[in-house]
């Protein structure tokens, strides 16, 4: 029982964000949060949001050197329908931002923003649902830049960590603006185009709930039918298929896990915020900025993550193209949970501390 609810969380954590901003961590200081405004923002579809609202979460305090440049700024970039307020877990939070740790928020500014799409940022449910402008990765990641240089003040990051999503992002800074950051930690993720079962799955689920009648046109009265297949989807490919068996190893223990996962995601889910989060990578695609990059990476990839498998080679081919770049694989064990190994800091922290060496701290 213990191992499921483990598993369970693990799934939950990052993926779906459903965790509060109260659910702190212990031995950091406590957050702050707020709102940043953009007006008239105007996105690759040319669409024009007159107020994009960006949600964030801070913890520790900006350091600037003498030239006004920000010395200790981190920024966190959370995965897919999740939120900055997932991170704030025992295992990811209680891992990294405590006394001593490596990213001790006594010493660095951590910047948590949630997404376009996301969170409390502005999202389609938020009332104008398909009639929302439909972003994409690139927007996301300037609307996360206008958020630091003209919200917060932030010139300059230490370092960026994304996490599945987030790491997506991550590999997009690093090739759009080099000079902006020392360090690039993505997680769960590869710097290339989605493709192969990859973009299979996300197209079911954005299809899911497109093609869905219910849907209708993204007006519905409640919400469609399609929505639950979205989740199913999201919930297999996030976990790992041995520790999915090794936890329901019957027939009825398998329908009742994804139910209960699928359940639990329905009470904050909305069909238009998934369909549009999903969808939103059709333009990701790194790799012709590969060679830009400057800053030291490190890349952290599981064994058994389905979402990125790494029989592909994916990832060590495309690093060669890094000037400093180096890759992790974490060997699929105890502790290990597919996709949504992420969630678990102590499986990668270490790799962190590597990297701000490297980076010079």
């Amino acid at each position: 029982m213990r191992s499921f609810i483990r598993a369970l969380r693990a799934l939950l954590v990052l993926a779906s964000g459903l965790l509060a901003a109260g659910t702190q961590a212990s031995d950091y200081p406590a957050p702050s949060q707020g709102d940043f405004i953009v007006r008239d923002f105007r996105f690759a579809s040319a669409e024009v949001l007159p107020e994009l609202r960006l949600h964030y979460l801070t913890i520790g305090t900006p350091v600037r050197n003498p030239e006004g440049r920000t010395t200790n700024a981190v920024l966190l970039l959370h995965g897919t329908n999740g939120s900055g307020a997932g991170f704030l877990t025992e295992g990811f939070a209680g891992e990294l931002f405590g006394d001593g740790q490596p990213l001790d928020a006594r010493r660095w500014f951590i910047i948590i923003p949630d997404s376009v799409g996301h969170g409390k940022s502005s999202k389609p449910s938020d009332g104008l649902r398909a009639k929302f402008p439909h972003y994409g990765y690139a927007d996301m990641v300037e609307a996360q830049r206008r958020l630091l240089v003209e919200g917060l003040g932030v010139n300059h990051l230490r370092l960026i960590v994304g996490t599945s999503m987030g790491g997506m992002h991550a590999w997009m800074w690093a090739g759009r603006y080099p000079d902006f950051m020392d360090a690039v930690f993505p997680v769960a993720c590869l710097p290339a185009q989605i493709s192969g079962r990859n973009r299979m799955e996300r197209r079911l689920i954005v299809d899911a709930i497109r093609n869905d009648p219910e849907w209708k046109g993204g007006d519905y009265d409640k919400q469609p039918q399609g929505l639950v297949t979205a989740l199913r989807m999201v919930t297999i490919s996030a976990g790992s298929t041995k520790r999915f068996y090794q936890e329901a190893p019957t027939q009825e223990a398998t329908d009742r896990l994804l139910d209960r996962m699928v359940q639990q995601r329905m009470k904050t889910a909305d069909a238009n915020d998934v369909l549009y989060a999903w969808d939103a990578s059709r333009d990701y695609d790194p790799g012709p900025d590969l060679v830009r990059i400057t800053a030291p990476v490190t890349a952290v990839n599981f064994e058994d993550d389905e979402r990125n498998p790494p029989e592909l080679g994916i990832l060590e081919k495309e690093m060669t193209r890094v000037r400093d770049g180096k890759f992790v694989l974490i060997p699929a064990g105890e502790r290990t949970r597919g996709h949504a190994s992420l969630a678990d800091a102590a499986l990668w922290k270490e790799y962190v501390v590597e990297l701000l060496v490297r980076a010079g701290h």
